[in-house]
Parts: C-alpha cells; structure tokens; sequence
C-alpha cells in the first residue's frame, strides 16, 4: 500500500479531515465509500472528483465502495441546494444504476479477484424494507435535533432570503446519510467516508452516529469544491453539464473543454483529474512556463480524460476534427469523421438542406452554391473567390466554377462543407 493521503495531499485535494484518518490509511487496508446522486443516467464532470478520490485510494491498495443513492436520491440533499429536487421512481433509479456502473468502471476496477477490488451499492436495498417507526427508534433518538441544526447546509437553507424552508424529508437527509455509513460500518466494514467539502456536516453525523451506536472510530475526508480561476462555476458550459455519456456530450465536446481551459485551471485540474505522476506534472509545468502558447498541459489534460472517459480511437478521431476546424485538416481526415463529431465540430456555422436530387447526377459547384445554397450571393463573387484561392469544397481547393459535385463526395453519407477564406464555414445537409 501507498500513502493515499500523501498523494491527495501534493494533488491540492483535501480540504479537512477527521483526525487520525491518516494514521488508520497507513495502519490497513481500509474500505471507504463516497455517495453518487443517481438522479441521472450519466455523470458529468462535476462527479469526476470524487470518482478520481475512489481511483487514487484503489491505486493506493484500498477498497472502495460506490454508493449509488437510491433511497437519498428520492429525497435530495440540501446542501448548497436553494430548492427541494424532484423525486424519482425505482424503475428510473435502477437504470441510473446500471449506466453508471459502466462509467464507474473505466475508473475502478470491480471485476478482478484483488482484495481491494472495488464494490458498488445501493442504499435503496437497505433502506426500502426500513420502517420509519423502526427508523426514528433506532437512529433518530441518537442524534439531537440541536446537533442537526448546527449544520451549516441546514442553517444556510434556513437563513437564505429567498428561502421557503426546509421539509421535514430533506431535514431527515443527514440521518439517513449517517445511516449509510452505520450500514457500510457494520456491513463492509467500512472505515471511511469522503466527499467534497459541502458534504461535511453529513460525513460527521455518520461518523457521530457510528461512535454512539457502536462506540466505534470512524474517519471522514473532502475535498474542496473544484471552482475555475475566475471564479466560475467548475464543469459548465454554455448549453449545460459536460457530460461523460457520448450521447449527450460528443467525445469532441468533451475533448475540447479540457483544452480549453486556462493556464491557472490546467495547472490544478492535470493534478486532481488525472494520475500522472509528480515528476511528469513538473516537467509538463515546466514546458508550459517556456512555451505557454504550446498548451502542453491542456494538451496532456485533455488527451488523458478523452482517453480515460471514452477511448483513444475517440481522442485521435478529436484532434483530428480540431485540426479539420482550424485549418489544417486534409479531405482524408474529414472524410473519416462520423456524423455525431462532425455535427460537434461545426455547430453554429451556417447550415444549408440541399436535395440529393440535385447532386444525383453531378452539378456545378458554381450553381450549388449560389442557386440550393446561397452560400454567395452570385457567380461573379464566386469566380473572384475561386481566382484568389479562397473557396474549398470538404477541405480541397475548388479550381474552377464549372467543377462536378456529386453524392460520392457526401462526408457520413449527407454532408458538404463549404469553406470560404480561412474562418467561415457552411454546412450543406443533402437529405
């Protein structure tokens, strides 16, 4: 075994832990969980912190155990929330689990026969057969409301302007949460629980609950909330969450916001969502200081997630459609692009319905582009463009006005692209 502390701790990853935490890492093998809200059939970047405590504390030779939130996720955590969540049925939970699971396990292993192969769980299995007058006797007498009332998620929710309150299920939340660790405690022996840092007051009512229940010693760790250097919100974009699911984020989309990210993130975010080494990081730091335009750390950030998350024949397919979009991608390149990642790339250009018909037979690129498409506004502009060099037909240079387009030129069987100058791009959608 490794120091798994040790390791978050260079990566900038903890942000408080109980006491003796590390001394018990250091003393066993220790099994330790974190919770997932399962109120949708992906994760998103925003869960990728916690997924990657899991991967550093296997690699370190502990055993995690993924909680899938069933039961909690019908209900909906109040911290850092401004307003109750809706509740799902079992039917939608259960294939929530499934898709998960699959995405969980590119980061974890949970199929081999080592000691500290990881499990995943599901708190609904416990708590769907648990009566509540079983519950409120055997857990709610030993947490007081008082001590559930000092929690800052409670007090925010309480104290907020434009607060309505909090019901009487989100306010049972952390008992119910205290009751997971209590079940892994007994259960998988479990010795630890971690999360990010708005999840402490949940962490430690568990860890308080387990101490009077059983008069055991339990340990919690977070980290902090992963924000942009500007302040912004971590793992946002324009039309919402990044994804990890392919379908609703491309794996070019995904690809591309970890290579765009700034100097300051790209330096944190290669520490705590990748397992490069700290030599490897150093000298990748090293490089970015001498030649920053280069991007090296964005570069290797990006190529380690995309490969990670979905594969290497989706990262080489990305770097492929950014070279096609910035101008120094070939027809073969362009060519090999499937319809998702081409629709990825060009987004937002200007799009233009042509019919099959028209191309059936082969028609001049001069009337294709002005008369099915007015890409131009008329054929002498479009001579004059093709004079200077400025016009290119799926990433060939058109040389004449009179040159053939016909279906066999289609990119993923019903696309043209149409570029004029360096920057201006049109999609043509043949139907």
């Amino acid at each position: 075994m490794t120091n798994f502390i040790e390791e978050l701790r260079w990566r900038g990853m903890i942000h408080d832990m109980i006491p003796g935490t590390e001394e018990q890492l250091l003393k066993e093998r220790t099994s330790a969980y974190l919770g997932i809200d399962p109120t949708a059939d992906s994760l998103h970047i925003g869960h990728l912190v916690g997924v990657m405590m899991l991967r550093h504390l296997q690699r370190a030779g502990h055993r995690p155990l993924a909680l899938i939130g069933g039961a909690t996720g019908m209900i909906g955590d109040p911290s850092m929330k401004s307003a109750e969540r809706n509740l799902l049925d079992e039917e939608t939970l259960r294939h929530n689990q499934e898709c998960i699971k699959r995405q969980l396990a590119k980061f974890l292993d949970f199929d081999s026969d080592a000691p500290n192969s990881a499990v995943l769980v599901n708190n609904y299995d416990w708590m769907k057969d648990y009566t509540f007058l079983t519950f409120i006797r055997d857990i709610g007498k030993h947490i007081t409301v008082n001590y559930m009332m000092a929690k800052d998620s409670v007090k925010k929710r309480l104290s907020g302007e434009n607060s309505a309150g909090m019901s009487f299920t989100e306010f049972s939340y952390q008992l119910l949460q205290g009751y997971d660790y209590l079940y892994l405690y007994r259960n998988y022996g479990c010795r630890l629980q971690m999360g990010g840092s708005d999840q402490w007051g949940n962490i430690t009512t568990g860890t308080e609950l387990i101490r009077r229940k059983e008069g055991g010693e339990a340990f919690g760790l977070v980290c902090p909330l992963i924000t942009k250097a500007d302040g912004g919100k971590f793992g946002k974009t324009e039309s919402g969450n990044v994804w990890l699911d392919p379908a609703r984020t491309s794996p070019y989309v995904f690809y591309q916001f970890w290579l765009n990210v700034n100097d300051a993130d790209a330096a944190r975010y290669i520490k705590i969502f990748t397992t490069l080494g700290q030599e490897e990081i150093a000298q990748l730091e090293k490089e970015q200081a001498e030649a920053p335009h280069l991007r090296p750390l964005q570069k290797r950030l990006a190529e380690e997630l995309t490969v990670l998350v979905h594969s290497r024949a989706d990262y080489d397919a990305a770097v492929a459609a950014s070279s096609i979009l910035f101008g120094q991608g070939t027809k073969e390149q362009l060519q090999t692009l499937d319809e998702g990642t081409l629709l990825s790339v060009f987004e937002g250009v200007p799009q233009f319905e042509v019919s099959r018909e028209a191309l059936s037979a082969g028609i001049k690129i001069a009337e294709l582009l002005t008369e099915h498409a007015t890409v131009l506004p008329s054929k002498g502009e479009l001579r004059k463009l093709i004079a200077a060099g400025g016009l290119s037909l799926n990433k060939e240079k058109v040389t004449s006005p009179d040159d053939l387009v016909t279906t066999e030129q289609l990119i993923a069987g019903r696309y043209l692209l149409v570029q004029r100058g360096k920057k201006n791009y049109y999609l043509l959608i043949v139907g």
